[in-house]
């Protein structure tokens, strides 16, 4: 097996334009969450997002590519760009044959799909753009990554909802350890933040209408992001060769299924999903120092994660740190492992731990080392990123300091 490093990163959401100013806000603790704004949110009983506000597309792409892209392929290609710039990668004839990207979303260009519905049916147009649908469909994103950078091996889109990126990550992860590949882009991206998006998980009645507040006894709800991030993958010797920077080791993946319910989580998928994901690392619970929890500040969510740790790791959970960025940049669903393995690699490089914003009164039930509010500074060795989707679909992350 070939072991796997990460040489680049790049990511946009509401806490900043790059992974350097996102991962800067998460240290200081920075909530991206606001008001939204865009057509008609005023109908909206939820009113608030991690949206990123004056986001310009004709600052970064021609109008053509404008025509072409909706924003979720749009946010996708600037996190790759930003990557790849940080890589130094040079993507030679040979190099372009051993190199591919997956990329999580789910759903896709629902801007587009959003913006024309309104078309039809409120402006009573007959027609729609004839690029409709190579704009809407989920994998534009991977796509257009893989003809910008002549990623000629595998390329695909992972759809599974909330761990759609670490699904994906996971994918790419298994692809260079298994010697298919050299190179690939990973990560997610999503932008769902219209009318038609946000009104739709109206009707789950998992929003929060005033902040999320992940393991707090208060919490209320989850509150939605946008934004993407996308990190270089790169066969450990290949990147070592040419004397790359390198970011953080992937050292074990594992996904499972609940199997049980549509909406209502299961601790034990998510058990099975930890302890998979150190299995397929070769490592103890204990070599563990931080946990990226999937935390989306739902009642049940919240309390049946704390749960799963707890009995994955046994007593090692009491001197785990694990906190919930989406209290910070809200939740990017398809999107939100990706930006969220940025806390990790943060946790294993630098020593510092992300907070988890807005904690404001313990839960008996969510008895962990949360990291209140505050950023602190720790030796983390190992750290892992949790995803755990609707549909009962689980995905976790292990990365390593090298």
């Amino acid at each position: 097996m070939h072991r796997v490093v990460i040489t680049g990163q790049g990511a946009i959401c509401a806490l900043g334009r790059s992974a350097t100013d996102v991962m800067r806000a998460m240290a200081d603790g920075v909530c991206g969450i606001g008001p939204l704004d865009f057509q008609d949110v005023e109908r909206l009983s939820i009113s608030i997002g991690g949206q990123i506000i004056g986001y310009e597309p004709e600052a970064h792409f021609s109008r053509q590519e404008i025509t072409l892209y909706d924003k979720f392929t749009q946010f996708a290609l600037l996190a790759a760009r930003e990557a790849m710039e940080q890589s130094g990668l040079e993507m030679t004839e040979q190099l372009a044959g051993e190199a591919g990207v997956v990329l999580g979303t789910a759903g896709g260009g629902l801007q587009t799909q959003d913006e024309n519905y309104r078309s039809v049916y409120e402006a009573g147009k007959n027609r729609v753009h004839p690029f409709v649908v190579p704009r809407l469909m989920n994998n534009a994103a991977a796509s257009h990554v893989s003809m910008r950078y002549n990623l000629q091996g595998p390329s695909f889109t992972v759809a599974t909802a909330c761990a759609s990126s670490n699904h994906a990550m996971g994918q790419a992860f298994g692809l260079i350890r298994s010697g298919v590949s050299k190179v690939m882009l990973a990560g997610g991206s999503e932008s769902m933040l219209c009318f038609g998006g946000i009104k739709a998980w109206e009707g789950l009645r998992v929003m929060s209408k005033d902040g999320c507040r992940p393991f707090s006894a208060n919490r209320n709800g989850m509150v939605q992001g946008e934004g993407a991030a996308v990190f270089v993958f790169e066969e450990y010797e290949h990147a070592k060769a040419r004397g790359a920077n390198i970011l953080a080791e992937v050292i074990g993946f594992a996904m499972t299924s609940d199997a049980s319910d549509i909406v209502m989580p299961n601790k034990m998928g998510a058990r099975r999903a930890i302890q998979g994901a150190l299995r397929n690392a070769g490592i103890a619970p204990e070599a563990v120092g931080y946990i990226n929890a999937h935390g989306t500040g739902t009642a049940a969510n919240d309390k049946t994660e704390c749960a799963a740790v707890r009995e994955a790791f046994g007593s090692h959970a009491d001197n785990l740190l694990i906190s919930s960025t989406k209290s910070m940049h809200g939740h990017l669903i398809g999107g939100t492992g990706a930006v969220e393995l940025l806390a990790c690699i943060m946790a294993v490089r630098d020593g510092i731990i992300a907070p988890t914003i807005n904690y404001e009164e313990p839960d008996t039930e969510c008895d962990l080392d949360v990291v209140p509010n505050v950023a602190r500074e720790a030796d983390v060795q190992v750290a892992m990123s949790n995803a755990f989707a609707f549909g009962g679909l689980n995905a976790v992350l292990t990365v390593a300091r090298i």
